[in-house]
């Protein structure tokens, strides 16, 4: 990854991360490429927007409402999508998802997406908006499943990245709630390595799983085929 420490150029859009805690990275990258889509579409925990604007591009006819908790994230985003060829396709709420989930009375979604915070029982950040945004204290498995689960249309897929060590506590909530796991992309980050991401769609409602595994790099460490192919339509040539 590269670019200047407080913005990050992608091909067709450019995010300002110099308020938001959780600035660009592989998650969202992996997961904005990989996530399954729909007509309607929210991100939850949008951060500086980078996935919604994934999403955006990836469905040119999709509408999509990201929310955030956290006033700095609301900063960057707002810029982000402003500037964007998606900006009209795009709805910012600041607001928490225990309260845009009580309160919502639209359309159910087709797709949801979530880089969700997952640390637990380490030490919480100093900085507050790094720790609601890390850490499961502001979000537990249990709220953002249940509210996906209420929030998605009858066949919506739910598509998330979460790393090895909560994969099973993770998955086995989605099933207490009746999601069903769809597409499990497990990532490495060389060969000889074991997974270091699952990139997880599931379905509300039954269905068959498709396991994949894929390779960031190569042994040698430079981009492997597989990635540089993926990301091929989003990062600009020298972030790849």
């Amino acid at each position: 990854m590269g670019g200047r420490k407080d913005y990050f150029e992608f091909q067709q859009f450019t995010i300002d991360q110099s308020h938001a805690a959780m600035k660009v990275g592989t998650d969202s990258d992996l997961l904005g490429a990989l996530s399954a889509g729909g007509d309607r579409i929210l991100d939850i925990g949008t951060g500086t927007g980078v996935l919604a604007l994934f999403m955006a591009q990836r469905f040119p006819t999709a509408s999509i409402t990201a929310i955030d908790i956290d006033e700095n994230a609301i900063i960057d985003a707002t810029k982000n999508f402003a500037s964007s060829p998606f900006s009209g396709r795009i709805t910012l709420i600041h607001t928490s998802l225990q309260d845009f989930s009580r309160n919502y009375d639209g359309q159910p979604f087709d797709c949801i997406v979530c880089n969700p915070p997952y640390f637990d029982k380490s030490l919480e950040a100093p900085d507050k908006s790094r720790t609601r945004a890390r850490h499961t204290s502001s979000l537990t498995f249990k709220e953002l499943i249940e509210s996906a689960h209420k929030l998605l249309a009858d066949d919506g897929v739910f598509s998330v990245c979460i790393p090895p060590e909560v994969h099973s506590v993770f998955s086995a909530e989605c099933m207490l709630n009746g999601f069903w796991l769809q597409s499990n992309y497990m990532i490495k980050s060389i060969p000889s390595k074991p997974t270091k991401r699952y990139i997880l769609i599931y379905k509300k409602g039954r269905t068959e799983c498709t396991s994949f595994t894929y390779c960031m790099r190569n042994e040698d460490h430079t981009y492997s085929e597989w990635y540089n192919t993926l990301m091929s339509d989003f990062l600009k040539p020298r972030n790849r």
